[in-house]
């Protein structure tokens, strides 16, 4: 595996002249030509998966599948043109769309309804022209539903009646619904077809557009990186059509640290992987097939939870413990599970250089999951102001090849707001470590900083698109409820980043770093 550099942005952070508020998914190949003039070869986003109202962290989605509609190309959809989409939005809808495409943050609920405005009308135009008729475009949307009927078929019907009933999770279902009764099922199949069409018209137009960005994307020399979220939330398409193998009657979380005396309680369902071993893991299997699909390497969030799971029993005052309690089962789990995803992983493409899965191993990690992982050949991270024996830093050169070298990640702050909370001692050894000169300016320092970054041995190093602009914005703080989390945008548009000369020189600078280390 050759050494490279990657940059950490989210897709909805993606600013193009032609947005609509968020990144899109046309927008892909755009940011990858853009991040190549910095050197990097690596673009990896965060999940890109479908939310609810409301809901705009990306590690609670809808479905593990399907794409989020927020992210439609609009312009890319066939069955609009200029003037329907014009005549959609009205001149309100006109108004709303240059307030959110100049927005400094991302307004998910006004995005949302814009696109849902057009993709109607694309739909509506779509069954008009082409599915009433029988049409070569309808024969093909019908051979996308065959092929994705193992998803497909639930999360359409599960997003038609959430609808119906007001937009509520499932557990709120009328009793037949809920419990996914056959004559309910059917009957609700019958009495929301064409809903059920229109959303697998839409995941259909989504990953034609996702498809044609990840080929772009290779013809420039860029890989496409995504991140699978441990679990799915309780409320989601998966839950509702697999109940069995989840826990629902405990609570997911994290047990009590330095920065959580009580521990976390996430309110995700825990697996039964007991439940799950009867079908030999068939979800988890088709859910790493589906990743491979869209990612060329992707990142296993919470890695340590297929070892052992942090549990509490749901409601007030209930104690924590892990699942499985003895350490024995929780390597063999780990093991098991880890190793039917990589099998998944090394048959999932016809081809040489099949994707890759990288382990999120940060936090508590105990000592026979790092040895697990090292057996597996599968990466961690390094992330450098974390890895410290005692009050020393530990010199990147030392990390293994197998790893991944970060100075942030999409929970912590960028490097360049980060250095003003070590303290003067942590700061004077990074200086020494990095070559930062006293009095230099905060562009200096963090380069000097990436360039210390790109040194690790590490083959892969990833930055966060903010340190690649060298700005202090954060992504997301944990544990906090702001509307700054999940909303950062570039602070323009790639066309006018591309056109403005610091801009330029800095990224320039960053590619000299890159060569550099042999990158």
């Amino acid at each position: 595996m050759r050494r490279q550099s990657g940059v950490v942005l989210p897709l909805f952070s993606i600013r193009t002249r032609r947005d609509w508020g968020i990144g899109q998914i046309s927008d892909l190949p755009a940011c990858a030509a853009w991040i190549r003039r910095a050197g990097q070869r690596l673009l990896q986003v965060l999940p890109p998966h479908e939310l609810s109202a409301g809901e705009t962290s990306p590690y609670g989605a809808l479905t593990a599948y399907g794409l989020d509609p927020i992210y439609a190309g609009i312009e890319a959809v066939p069955d609009l043109d200029a003037p329907a989409i014009a005549a959609a939005l009205g001149e309100e809808g006109h108004r709303t769309l240059e307030r959110v495409r100049v927005s400094e943050r991302v307004d998910y609920n006004e995005v949302r309804a814009l696109k849902a405005r057009v993709l109607r009308v694309a739909f509506d135009r779509f069954h008009e022209r082409e599915w009433s008729r029988g049409t070569p475009r309808a024969a093909e949307l019908a051979a996308f539903v065959r092929n994705e009927e193992s998803w497909l078929g639930d999360l359409s019907l599960y997003q038609a009646v959430r609808e119906s009933c007001g937009g509520w999770g499932w557990s709120t279902w009328p009793e037949g619904l809920r419990d996914r009764a056959p004559a309910a099922i059917e009957r609700a199949r019958s009495d929301h077809a064409r809903r059920v069409l229109e959303v697998a018209y839409t995941q259909w137009l989504l990953l034609a557009q996702w498809d044609a960005a990840h080929l772009a994307m290779r013809e420039l020399g860029v890989e496409l990186m995504g991140d699978l979220p441990f679990v799915v939330c309780e409320e989601s398409a998966d839950v509702w059509s697999r109940p069995s193998q989840f826990q629902l009657r405990l609570s997911l979380g994290a047990p009590p640290d330095d920065f959580s005396a009580e521990g976390q309680e996430w309110g995700l369902p825990p697996y039964d992987w007991l439940a799950m071993k009867a079908d030999d893991l068939a979800w988890v299997r088709a859910r790493i097939a589906h990743a491979a699909r869209l990612y060329d390497r992707f990142r296993l969030d919470h890695v340590v939870g297929y070892f052992r799971q942090w549990v509490r029993d749901k409601g007030a005052g209930s104690r924590g413990r892990f699942d499985p309690a003895a350490e024995d089962a929780q390597a063999a789990r780990g093991r098991w599970i880890l190793g039917v995803m990589l099998e998944q992983v090394s048959r999932a493409r016809d081809s040489i250089d099949p994707p890759r899965a990288i382990a999120e191993d940060l936090g508590v990690v105990p000592p026979f999951a790092r040895e697990a992982l090292r057996d597996l050949g599968m990466p961690g991270y390094r992330v450098l102001p974390w890895e410290r024996d005692g009050d020393r830093y530990r010199d990147p050169t030392s990390f293994p090849r197998e790893s991944v070298a970060s100075w942030s990640t999409h929970d912590t702050a960028p490097i360049v707001s980060w250095w003003d909370d070590f303290s003067e001692a942590d700061r004077a050894q990074l200086a020494a470590r990095a070559g930062v000169r006293d009095g230099v300016g905060v562009e200096e320092r963090s380069l000097a900083l990436l360039g210390d970054l790109y040194r690790a041995s590490s083959d892969l190093a990833l930055v966060l698109g903010q340190e690649l602009l060298g700005v202090g914005d954060r992504i997301n703080t944990p544990a906090t409820v702001s509307a700054d989390n999940w909303s950062w945008r570039l602070p323009r548009p790639i066309e006018d980043l591309e056109e403005d000369r610091p801009v330029v020189a800095r990224l320039d600078a960053v590619r000299v770093l890159v060569e550099k280390t042999g990158r």
